[in-house]
């Protein structure tokens, strides 16, 4: 089991990039969630099997079709976090 937080900076708001992690994230198994942040980035905490974190990480640099990704952060978390799916949470 791997747990991750991950920062995205650039054109990431308004254009359906909280949308597009949470369908990659479901598609792939992964519980944990995805938030607008006031600075105008998306963070997101996946939990999952390693390979298929590593799977949406990878689309999460790309991002959708309007998305303009600049960079991406990834920390990884202690420990399992207890999550039941993936959710859109509100901006913080």
């Amino acid at each position: 089991m791997t747990s991750i937080r991950v920062s995205v900076t650039g054109r990431v708001q308004g254009v359906g990039y909280r949308w597009f992690v949470h369908g990659l994230a479901s598609e792939h198994g992964l519980t944990g969630w995805v938030r607008n942040r006031r600075d105008g980035s998306v963070e997101a905490e996946l939990h999952g099997d390693p390979v298929d974190v590593e799977t949406v990480v990878g689309a999460m640099r790309t991002g959708p079709r309007h998305a303009r990704v600049d960079a991406v952060s990834v920390r990884e978390l202690p420990g399992r976090r207890a999550h039941d799916g993936f959710e859109i949470r509100a901006t913080e």
